[in-house]
């Protein structure tokens, strides 16, 4: 899917992204870079002032579309970072270049976390995994590439059911899979050797914005002292964090979860995202390495540098 974003329109791109067909933090990243790349290129003026307006466009049109996920504006900032708008081929040049080392970096970056939560993995255990996560399912086929006999128990992830995908892939490579309802988590946790999940975002403290019900999950670990791992890539730590801005939590359309119609005067509430409180975390693998929720600071201090 990621070789026909080539192919579409910046508009097209944010229009999947907004609609959730582009979905996970780090394709969404990717392809925000692909967007901003297709943009430069596909401008067909030589008129300075008017690219720059173009992208600037382009690049709020993207920011808007999904808010919750601090991937997307840290992956334009990369971007556009350092591009002085002084000649519109050099311009070009320098945006498709620094898009495509991006996306570049976010699959090097996948196949290093991969490596480090695969190797964390004993023979025998147990995962729980919550959503459809590409890092998560990457450390687990680390493991099982290696030679590790685990097994994976996913939830449902409802109301867009996402953990439909996950059960696929993982069968489709022959790790043995069970699929559950999101409510019976705490029922299966006394089960489960260690929870693997992704992000969308990182706070500077080490809290953790993902799939809703992601809270819940690491609740339950906590009180059955499973540990709960984070596979995120460093463009997912959020710089605005630092200064005291909050992240966004999305709400998205009820009719993802019923008809409204159907529940004349009734609210229908459909929050995307929730924060896991960091002390419900013991550990955040990236692609720098294995790091606990408390350095998660540091990790944006590095970025700024």
């Amino acid at each position: 899917m990621e070789e026909e974003l080539n192919s579409l329109s910046p508009h097209e791109i944010a229009e999947r992204i907004e609609s959730m067909e582009i979905r996970g933090a780090a394709f969404i990243a990717r392809a925000a870079a692909s967007a901003l790349k297709n943009a430069a290129v596909s401008f067909d003026d030589e008129d300075v002032d008017e690219f720059k307006k173009y992208m600037d466009e382009i690049k709020d049109l993207l920011i808007s579309t999904r808010p919750s996920a601090v991937s997307l504006p840290n992956a334009i900032r990369y971007v556009l970072s350092g591009i002085d708008f002084e000649d519109v081929e050099n311009a070009r040049e320098k945006i498709t270049k620094r898009s495509e080392d991006f996306i570049m970096n976010s699959h090097d970056a996948g196949k290093k976390i991969a490596e480090y939560g695969g190797k964390r993995l004993e023979d025998g255990d147990v995962i729980l995994t919550h959503c459809n996560s590409s890092l998560a399912i990457g450390a687990i086929r680390y493991a099982w590439d290696s030679g590790k006999k685990i097994s994976v128990i996913a939830t449902e992830s409802r109301p867009k059911r996402q953990g439909y995908i996950t059960v696929r892939e993982l069968s489709e490579l022959g790790i043995p899979v069970s699929l559950i309802v999101d409510s019976a988590v705490r029922y299966f946790m006394t089960e489960i050797d260690h929870v693997y999940i992704g992000a969308d975002s990182i706070a500077s403290n080490g809290a953790v914005i993902n799939k809703i019900g992601t809270s819940q999950v690491a609740l339950c670990a906590h009180e059955s002292r499973v540990p709960v791992t984070v596979c995120a890539e460093t463009y997912k730590f959020s710089r605005a964090t630092t200064f005291g801005d909050l992240i966004q939590i999305e709400e998205r359309d009820p009719s993802e979860i019923v008809e409204p119609d159907d529940f004349p005067g009734v609210t229908i509430r459909n929050p995307v995202f929730d924060a896991t409180s960091e002390k419900y975390i013991d550990a955040i693998i990236t692609e720098k390495g294995v790091i606990s929720p408390s350095s998660a600071y540091m990790i944006i201090e590095e970025m700024e540098e």
